[in-house]
């Protein structure tokens, strides 16, 4: 379906004080003010919700905050979605549906840059997202004119637009591979080596979540992964962790996994100043890796994403 037909682009900035290249040399700052100016945001586009008649808003590729960190304020504990969704970060997925009170104030954590990012929206009617420097972009099928009227009487700027240079990217996704019946047979048959496995489940982007998978317990995981969850499948870690520690790279960084010594599964993103304290940290694990951090250099036996109930493959990856 294709993209709602009205856009804007909603700011504090003054269009007055833009320079021939549409940079803008005002002296509004480039964060939250947690104040006024923050609540007019959130009012202004609640308005466009409004005049687009939606009351609910599905969450699409949520994201918490990753390895390096390029927010203008310092993360915070819970990325900013404590109070909205447990700490497990259950109910914060793609796909999921909010009302809009609780999308603004997914909106309000994105203003304040605290680790959480995702876009809104209802297919084809409406949507809303949040880019660098206060830049709020909203989409809707309605001219929401009244909508803009409003945004100005806030003290914001409503700029109609053609497109937000954030909308979704959907003609190329990432991965099309769906984590099908197909897919549990070639896991289950690389179990039956006899073998362990290393699961990587990713139930937000930046967020992952680990398993070992063995004959006996592939049912049990299963059917505890969250909903659209990514799911790279590794060889099983190695129990001499002193080799994979004197293994890693002295210039880039690395997800380091390891089974602790309760048997649950830990990772931490590491570089090389880091090594002294992780070697403490994973003293009497039971097994480790190191697993690279660029795209191009990670090479899982395989990946796929899970699809919906219906078997359709929704998931932004």
């Amino acid at each position: 379906m294709p993209p709602p037909a009205f856009a804007y682009r909603i700011t504090k900035y003054n269009p007055a004080d833009r320079d021939g290249n549409g940079h803008y040399n005002g002296a509004e700052d480039t964060v939250s003010d947690h104040g006024p100016v923050e609540a007019a945001y959130l009012r202004a586009i609640g308005a466009f919700a409004q005049e687009s008649g939606v009351d609910r808003l599905e969450i699409r590729e949520p994201q918490v905050a990753g390895f390096p960190n390029f927010g203008l304020e310092a993360p915070v504990e819970g990325h900013g979605l404590a109070g909205l969704f447990p700490p497990d970060l259950s109910g914060y997925y793609d796909g999921a549906t909010v009302s809009v009170p609780v999308a603004l104030e997914l909106v309000r954590a994105m203003l304040r840059d605290r680790g959480a990012w995702c876009r809104l929206e209802q297919e084809g009617v409406f949507t809303v997202h949040v880019g660098w420097d206060q830049y709020v972009y909203v989409s809707s099928a309605q001219p929401c004119e009244a909508a803009a009227v409003r945004t100005r009487e806030l003290g914001l700027f409503a700029e109609a637009i053609t497109v937000s240079p954030y909308a979704a990217n959907l003609e190329e996704p990432e991965v099309t591979q769906a984590a099908d019946e197909e897919f549990w047979r070639r896991v289950r048959a690389e179990l039956a080596a006899p073998r362990t496995l290393l699961l990587e489940e990713s139930h937000v982007r930046n967020g992952a979540r680990w398993h070992r998978l063995t004959e006996k317990n592939l049912d049990a995981v299963r059917a505890a992964l969250g909903p659209r969850a990514l799911l790279t499948v590794w060889p099983d870690l190695l129990p001499d962790i002193d080799a994979v520690l004197a293994a890693l790279p002295t210039e880039e960084s690395v997800d380091f996994v390891w089974e602790a010594s309760d048997g649950t599964i830990r990772h931490v993103t590491v570089d090389e100043d880091d090594y002294q304290r992780l070697a403490a940290l994973v003293a009497g694990a039971r097994g480790a890796c190191s697993l690279p951090l660029g795209l191009d250099d990670r090479h899982p036996l395989f990946q796929a994403a899970l699809p919906d109930r219906d078997g359709v493959l929704r998931a932004r990856w």
